[in-house]
């Protein structure tokens, strides 16, 4: 999560003018056609989906903010000739950077504000931390296996990215130091939602996580935190995620 002002000189000496050398052409960006070309499936799927998530279309921040995440730099070198196809891609340790319609579609659900503090469980390749990065305030998000928690890392450093906090953990207890938080979300299937993020979540915050085994039907689960304590429950539409893992992977 970076304007280039050029001065134009002349003047006269004697009979003659002088000017500064033409500017260089920026290079073009390769990965432009592909982008707009992924920002208009995920338009598209909105509209198809309309019926199951009551949403015909992003909004304007949550589209700009996609826009904006170069999602080649969150794949493996091997993968940057499909980084903006409307589909998962393998980012080695058996894990997956997601499909950014569902991306799309998770961080809508998020309702992201500006002055948010958001917990995300399952970093990955950290392209879904940086998206969230450009919408909240701050975003701590946990990933368990070390070697994509220190990946991702340096990805943000390169990146410019300084409103994200990673560690190496068991995602499923959240992150109580912090706590709470304005959202929550959660990458990889659980059986349930765990009870420590619903505690570490604020009242009338939402919890936007897949639930369901990976032999069979995961449904993507949007909750919101009531002030009692309980938790109100929309089940959104099929989905299929990496499972949650709960032990030390090394």
């Amino acid at each position: 999560m970076q304007p280039l002002r050029r001065v134009l000189c002349a003047w006269l000496a004697g009979a003659g003018i002088f000017r500064s050398s033409p500017p260089v052409a920026a290079p073009a960006d390769p990965h432009a056609q592909g982008r707009r070309q992924m920002l208009d499936d995920i338009a598209r799927l909105m509209r198809e989906t309309q019926r199951e998530t009551g949403r015909s279309a992003l909004s304007e921040r949550v589209a700009a903010a996609i826009a904006r995440v170069p999602r080649h730099r969150f794949v493996p070198p091997e993968q940057e000739p499909r980084a903006y196809l409307n589909q998962p891609l393998p980012i080695g340790s058996g894990q997956t950077i997601s499909q950014p319609f569902i991306v799309a579609l998770m961080t809508e659900f998020m309702e992201v504000r500006p002055t948010d503090r958001v917990l995300e469980i399952g970093t990955g390749s950290g392209y879904q931390a940086a998206v969230l990065a450009e919408l909240a305030s701050r975003v701590y998000t946990i990933e368990i296996i070390e070697s994509l928690a220190l990946a991702a890392a340096a990805r943000f450093k390169a990146l410019g990215y300084r409103n994200i906090e990673v560690r190496v953990g068991d995602g499923y207890n959240g992150w109580p130091e912090e706590a709470p938080f304005d959202s929550i979300m959660v990458t990889a299937a659980g059986q349930d939602i765990p009870q420590p993020l619903i505690d570490q979540l604020k009242a009338g915050g939402r919890l936007v996580i897949p639930v369901g085994s990976q032999q069979g039907v995961q449904t993507l689960v949007v909750a919101q935190k009531k002030a009692d304590g309980g938790i109100t429950r929309r089940d959104i539409l099929g989905v299929r995620f990496v499972p949650l893992t709960r032990h030390r992977t090394h």
